[in-house]
């Protein structure tokens, strides 16, 4: 792990990994272009890892004597610090709402990809099965929403597109293929999405 003594107070460290919730972090620290420095931990956790996060999981965002292991409470942390690029509307209640569609992404998607996404010493065929139908159904009947804006339910990429976007990238990887005919609307977005610098500069 970095020595932190050695950062500056003001600059962020991350530490993460492959997978989808660190993914979500690092789009979010490109999109509102901030400087950090990334520490990859693949396939350990140091023990010092402990002291930043008692949960033992990755991603952690540290800054001077911060560290914040949620993407939720990463990503408000972020919005409420850093005020260029924001990723959330004006108003008290297109904000609320925004949030509100960011809950329901979680829950009603990401709880399905993370299902297929276990490590496979824990993975559940038969659960996994069901999990992958509900998200394939689930984002084909979806599909046309996203012909009526550019980003999700808007003009402006926001918090929700840093949610959708690490998704869609591992629908392969879950296997999911969306049929091109009814899903143009949602493929079209999800290039959209994939052709940002920010994107680009969050998987490499």
């Amino acid at each position: 792990m970095i020595d932190s003594a050695s950062v500056p107070n003001s600059q962020l460290i991350l530490y993460a990994d492959d997978g989808y919730d660190s993914h979500v972090v690092r789009l979010l620290l490109e999109e509102k272009q901030l400087e950090y420095y990334l520490s990859t931990l693949n396939f350990e956790r140091p023990e010092d890892l402990a002291a930043l996060n008692p949960y033992n999981t990755l991603p952690v965002l540290q800054q001077r004597e911060v560290a914040l292991y949620e993407i939720n409470v990463i990503f408000e942390y972020l919005e409420e610090r850093y005020h260029s690029h924001k990723l959330l509307p004006e108003s008290p209640q297109a904000r609320a709402q925004f949030r509100q569609l960011a809950w329901r992404i979680q829950n009603d998607w990401l709880a399905l990809a993370k299902a297929l996404l276990t490590h496979p010493d824990s993975f559940d065929n038969s659960q996994a099965a069901i999990a992958k139908k509900q998200l394939s159904d689930s984002l084909i009947t979806l599909a046309p929403l996203f012909a009526h804006k550019s980003y999700f339910m808007a003009d402006e990429f926001g918090w929700c597109d840093v949610l959708l976007a690490p998704l869609l990238w591992r629908l392969e990887d879950m296997k999911i293929v969306l049929p091109k005919a009814i899903s143009r609307p949602l493929l079209n977005y999800q290039q959209r999405l994939f052709e940002r610098p920010s994107f680009q500069a969050s998987i490499q």
